[in-house]
């Protein structure tokens, strides 16, 4: 069985990106809705809550569940 640390490749891929191109791989993920891009936008989360000031966390912790609590109302499913 091949070993492959998902972090490193996705870090690997994207790392000539420019901003507009990380922007629009981001928007491209979410709209395509594929379940196998879900890691893809996790590592990338997790790259920008390493790199997110306390307040600004608790700003996205809200939008967060601000999120959930539409999807929950409106499911796209």
């Amino acid at each position: 069985m091949m070993n492959i640390d998902i972090r490193k490749a996705i870090i690997g891929n994207l790392s000539t990106n420019n901003e507009e191109q990380l922007e629009q791989t981001i928007v491209e993920s979410i709209e395509n809705g594929e379940e196998k891009l879900l890691p893809g936008l996790g590592v990338l989360f997790e790259l920008i809550w390493k790199h997110t000031e306390e307040h600004e966390k608790q700003k996205l912790i809200h939008s967060l569940k601000e999120g959930i609590i539409e999807a929950e109302i409106h499911p796209t499913s």
